[in-house]
């Protein structure tokens, strides 16, 4: 493989949304050991930067016309790998954070079930790309997590409560993105082993 494909601009994005997400987590640490407030607020402003590139490298890719299987393959995997960590990091920092372990466990679980259908699919010789549905599940996610990152009120708003919210609304799309895309791979799959 060409490296100057793979080290393009928007790749490097995706995997530097990777590479937060460590950072994120190790910051939320530094909120439950030291009692450090701005420890959220630090990785808020990092998981908002990350989150910004997912919007840069899928556009810089699209205006370049660098879209790659590598990047059709880290680019959900990058999402997943960011939220999924937050999202364990806010269980463990208590229940005054608003993420129950049950919402949790239900979202991972999807994210693997569809990850697997993924390498299933690769293995086929397809690239599965994200649909609209499962871009919608992303962002509604990714304001969620932003929101209960944030936490602590501000000017008499709970960031909280919004949070909590966009979660709920987020697992419902996580569930029914996640059985639109094994069905299709089903209904795909049927068909090509009767072929």
């Amino acid at each position: 493989m060409d490296k100057k494909k793979v080290f393009n601009l928007p790749n490097c994005l995706t995997m530097a949304r990777i590479l937060a997400a460590p950072f994120i987590v190790l910051l939320l640490y530094f909120e439950m050991w030291f009692q450090f407030k701005f420890g959220s607020y630090f990785a808020f402003g990092l998981y908002f930067l990350a989150c910004v590139t997912d919007y840069f490298d899928g556009k810089i890719a699209r205006e370049q016309n660098t879209i790659t299987n590598l990047g059709k393959f880290l680019d959900p995997l990058a999402d997943k790998l960011l939220i999924g960590s937050a999202l364990i990091m806010l269980v463990r920092l208590g229940p005054g954070w608003g993420v129950p372990a049950w919402v949790v466990i239900i979202i991972i679980c999807r994210e693997l079930a569809v990850t697997g259908m993924r390498a299933i699919a690769a293995e086929m010789g397809e690239v599965v790309a994200a649909d609209r549905l499962g871009k919608l599940k992303t962002l509604t996610q990714s304001l969620a997590v932003g929101f209960l990152i944030f936490h602590y009120p501000l000017f008499g708003w709970d960031p909280r409560l919004t949070g909590k919210v966009l979660l709920y609304i987020a697992l419902v799309l996580t569930v029914v993105s996640g059985g639109h895309y094994l069905y299709n791979f089903y209904k795909k799959w049927i068909g090509t082993s009767e072929g």
